[in-house]
């Protein structure tokens, strides 16, 4: 009887193969697991800057369109300040302050906290400059710059710093 040349794989060659898939198999689900919690890190990250976003475009809009700018009690506060009171647009007085980790909106009726619980903020600080009239000297459109630093959540005991600057000039004229 002749003997039959091909042969199959032999139980080394199969548990080797076997092996060898389970590692590359291994590795590439931890990578997709990774790949996961970086996307919903960055996710966390992104919602937190929108809504800090959102918030500092709504006190600029406000504040561009207001009238009566006061920084910290004062008119100009070229040393910066923690809050930020002016007048609106409908006659409206509004005050922007930090309240412990959040920014408060403060109106006549009422206090409001405009950012999200996933940032938290640890400084915000207000500059104003020309805040007095043409009639008192200042010839100076008022403007102010506005600085926020804190932290946002981006998952489970991650946070990552951010400080924003950004800036109002009063739309109409102070004269």
């Amino acid at each position: 009887m002749p003997m039959n040349k091909n042969r199959g794989y032999t139980l080394v060659e199969l548990i080797v193969a076997v092996g060898l898939f389970s590692v590359v198999m291994l590795l590439a689900s931890g990578a997709y697991l990774m790949m996961i919690s970086i996307g919903r890190q960055a996710q966390g990250i992104s919602t937190g800057i929108n809504n800090l976003s959102f918030a500092l475009e709504a006190m600029t809009r406000n504040i561009r369109t207001g009238t009566t700018y006061s920084c910290g009690g004062l008119g100009d506060c070229s040393g910066g300040a923690s809050s930020f009171s002016f007048v609106n647009a409908d006659g409206v007085s509004i005050t922007y302050s930090l309240s412990g980790s959040t920014i408060q909106e403060t109106k006549d009726s009422g206090q409001s906290t405009l950012t999200d619980s996933s940032v938290s903020i640890s400084a915000l600080t207000f500059y104003a400059f020309g805040t007095a009239s043409a009639r008192e000297g200042d010839y100076e459109q008022p403007r102010v710059t506005m600085i926020v630093s804190g932290t946002v959540s981006s998952g489970p005991g991650k946070t990552e710093a951010f400080t924003v600057e950004t800036g109002a000039t009063m739309r109409g004229s102070d004269l």
